[in-house]
């Protein structure tokens, strides 16, 4: 098997791994999964936490492993890289839907109004009203605020821009 055909083997079976704070969402959907290299002692997986001392990261480097494993990719190993700092730009638009269906507020994209002038909103997922507010900076999980629509009165998370 060539470097490249592992690579990409190795690559889909870590790219599969799902978040365990928010299912619906994959590594890679994150932007979490940040690169698979073949190297003289097998395969490396770099992974990048979405904040410093996120409590899933441990669960996912666990979980790349044994599907690694189970994808019959031995010797592995995975690694965290925390520069460049992990950002919500690296989130994919198939990541930022899934998370929209799930109840979850996407977090604004880099030319948002909040770029431009550190103004916070978020679009109801429930109903899509702009017209809503943030009740706490502090959500379900710490990547996450907690806020409410105005229009439908739904309660709602918003992952947070980094």
């Amino acid at each position: 098997m060539t470097n490249n055909n592992l690579r990409q083997r190795a690559w889909d079976a870590a790219a599969a791994v799902v978040d365990p704070e928010i299912p619906v969402l994959t590594i890679a959907d994150l932007g979490v999964l940040r690169d698979v290299a073949v190297t003289p002692d097998g395969v490396e997986v770099a992974i990048t936490p979405t904040y410093t001392g996120c409590p899933a990261m441990n669960m996912i480097t666990l979980e790349i492993e044994l599907a690694l494993d189970r994808a019959g990719i031995r010797p592995a190993r995975v690694k965290t890289i925390l520069s460049p700092a992990w950002t919500t730009d690296w989130m994919t638009e198939d990541g930022r839907r899934k998370l929209r269906e799930y109840g979850i507020a996407p977090p604004p994209a880099a030319a948002s109004r909040r770029a431009l002038f550190g103004a916070d909103s978020a679009a109801c997922p429930h109903c899509g009203s702009a017209d809503t507010e943030k009740l706490s900076e502090f959500g379900s999980t710490a990547c996450k605020a907690l806020w409410r629509c105005r229009a439908c009165r739904e309660p709602f998370d918003q992952f947070k821009c980094h």
